[in-house]
């Protein structure tokens, strides 16, 4: 879809490259913390990567207008990656990848410079709008 192409780092994939591909929870099903739509809400820039004994540290840029929705130690979606939010700040975010995210997802080897997919809180937004008056003047 075109959508899909403006608005993700997918632009460039060519057949054989690596992408994440995760499946959202149902309903059915216990929620554990995050919740993925599956949606990418904009395009950040890997930064930094810093490795440790037992886990990278990467950050990672965002367009500005999202920063509003990172808290620390809340969730955004990386490549279809659900990560928890080390430090949030205005432009930028970390995450911490623990081994078994570097091996078996496309996260292990992002480079800086390379663009990644990033979805937002969905509860973040809704609470958002719900305080701006957004939903009742939607509805007339």
């Amino acid at each position: 879809m075109q959508e899909t192409l403006d608005k993700t780092s997918l632009h460039g994939v060519k057949a054989g490259d690596a992408v994440n591909l995760e499946r959202a929870v149902t309903v059915e099903k216990r929620l554990g913390g995050h919740i993925v739509q599956g949606h990418v809400d904009g395009v950040g820039e890997v930064i930094s990567r810093t490795p440790s004994e037992h886990w990278e540290v990467i950050e990672i840029s965002m367009p500005a207008d999202f920063g509003r929705y990172l808290v620390d130690k809340g969730s955004i979606t990386v490549d279809g990656v659900s990560l928890t939010v080390v430090d949030a700040k205005d432009a930028s975010f970390t995450v911490s990848l623990i081994p078994e995210t570097l091996a078996r997802t496309t996260l292990g080897t992002r480079q800086p410079g390379d663009r990644v997919n990033l979805e937002f809180d969905v509860i973040a937004k809704h609470v958002e709008k719900l305080l701006m008056g957004g939903y009742l003047k939607d509805r007339g």
